[in-house]
């Protein structure tokens, strides 16, 4: 199960354009070149059609998600308490219920489904961020957020429903288009948000509504959030094949999620990724807080030049686990290609403290475009670094635990995983956090610089380890 060489450079010829999005945005693997049926009673063109789908479900899922994102912070401080403390358990509490539900919502998918699975968590989000927007307290903002953080597990889902559906030769550039939906929900629903809560926005949409349905800037980005959300919910329903036959799931019925998670610990091929998933995790997501941070206080960016630079993040983001991820992936191995991003977020994350002194050397394009600084330029080099090593890196990663997972648990192989990258996601902001304001700017960059040094080791190790993530008997005495 190995993406090598031996796939050759007419790995990407399998590729064709998905009329769903505009082919100059979105290309998807073709299910129908290559494969082999696997059991999942999905042929030819329905292959191809699923994949299309699960991308879409997962894009208007993150839509939802990024929709809340310029607005959390506000929002949370129109209530009493609602300090910057409050508003970081807030992202706290969204994480830890994923790494709660992400291994429990991938084992139910294993036996139940996939499809059920993922119309059951949407519409879990559909009340999520209704309820967001109808909050009149600070604890129905912690409810809502748990409960959608809680659907946000579904994640492990769509990964191992594309893991159902491809050959394992093509499932890294499969899974890269799931990270590239993820991309994209954040490069547009931070900007839908924005407009939404525009004054202009709220005054025309409370000439619509009855005047029961409370109408603010905060109320309307949720609300099209849980509208996104919903889409999602009959796109699932009505367009989704299921890819799991009663066979396959039942041949898991009796193995716990506990008893799937101490396996994979004890599995030497999974237990070097699990680990590596944690520090990636861990450290990218404590320099993601602390990058707006960061550019406020050294570059007195605002909050909407920071935003420009988020954007610019996530369209690189996108055209690297859209396109370059399956180029690379049909040239290279998955332990190759992840040692590469490994090293290019150490190099970056590293390098944002330099950002400021890489860009005195560098020349002035103000006159070929306006707003070049070499100040710019060179923050600019840096932050291409980070993108670029994160979206390879995820992607390799998934499918590294996609290749040492059996067939019948890919979805609780890659709930596990994606619930330590949860765990992590919860600690990693607040220390992070706590380095910049008590220690220094630089500390965070360089600690996560630091950190994600060990995953060189631990991916470099799997090169020699092939073991495969397999479901144990269970213990008769225990069976249900």
């Amino acid at each position: 199960m190995r993406i090598g060489s031996g796939v050759g450079r007419d790995g990407m010829d399998v590729v064709r354009t998905v009329r769903t999005f505009p082919s100059a945005l979105i290309r998807l693997p073709d299910a129908e070149a290559g494969m082999t049926d696997t059991g999942t009673g999905i042929t030819g063109s329905r292959r191809r059609r699923g994949l299309a789908v699960v991308f879409f479900v997962v894009f208007l899922d993150l839509l939802g998600f990024g929709i809340i994102i310029p607005i959390l912070p506000y929002y949370t401080r129109t209530f009493p308490g609602g300090t910057e403390f409050v508003i970081g358990l807030l992202a706290a509490s969204y994480s830890a219920m994923q790494f709660v539900f992400a291994p429990l919502l991938g084992s139910l998918s294993d036996r139940v489904g996939r499809r059920p699975v993922l119309v059951v968590s949407l519409c879990g989000s559909v009340v999520a961020w209704t309820v967001f927007g109808l909050a009149d307290a600070l604890w129905l903002l912690f409810l809502s957020r748990m409960l959608a953080g809680a659907m946000g597990g579904n994640l492990s889902t769509a990964q191992a429903y594309v893991a159902d559906v491809t050959p394992p030769e093509r499932r890294a550039a499969a899974l890269g288009f799931i990270g590239a939906a993820f991309g994209l929900g954040f490069i547009f629903g931070p900007g839908i948000g924005a407009v939404l809560s525009f004054d202009a926005t709220v005054a025309a949409v409370a000439g619509l509504l009855p005047a029961a349905v409370p109408i603010s800037r905060f109320s309307i980005p949720s609300f099209a959030a849980a509208a996104a959300s919903l889409a999602g919910v009959f796109v699932a329903l009505f367009f989704l094949p299921e890819s799991r036959t009663a066979s396959t799931s039942t041949t898991i019925e009796r193995t716990s999620g506990i008893t799937q998670l101490r396996t994979a610990v004890a599995t030497p091929g999974l237990r070097p990724l699990l680990a590596a998933f944690f520090l990636v995790s861990f450290a990218f997501s404590g320099v993601q807080v602390m990058f707006v941070p960061y550019v406020a206080d050294i570059y007195g960016y605002t909050a909407a030049q920071s935003a420009l630079l988020l954007t610019y993040i996530g369209v690189v983001a996108v055209i690297t686990q859209g396109v370059l991820v399956g180029r690379l992936s049909a040239r290279y191995s998955p332990v190759r290609l992840s040692l590469f991003g490994t090293g290019l977020l150490v190099v970056g994350v590293g390098a944002i403290p330099a950002s400021r002194a890489i860009g005195s050397v560098l020349p002035d394009l103000t006159a070929l475009v306006p707003f070049l600084t070499a100040d710019l330029l060179g923050l600019l080099l840096v932050l291409t670094l980070l993108p670029l090593g994160n979206g390879i890196l995820s992607v390799t990663l998934t499918a590294l635990v996609s290749q040492r997972a059996s067939a019948a648990v890919q979805g609780s192989a890659f709930g596990i995983t994606q619930g330590a990258g949860s765990l992590a996601r919860t600690v990693g902001p607040p220390v992070m956090g706590g380095l910049y304001f008590a220690v220094g700017y630089w500390s965070p960059f360089v600690a996560g610089s630091v950190l994600l040094l060990p995953v060189l080791w631990l991916v470099s190790r799997l090169g020699v380890t092939q073991e495969a993530y397999e479901p144990r008997p269970a213990d008769p005495g225990h069976a249900r």
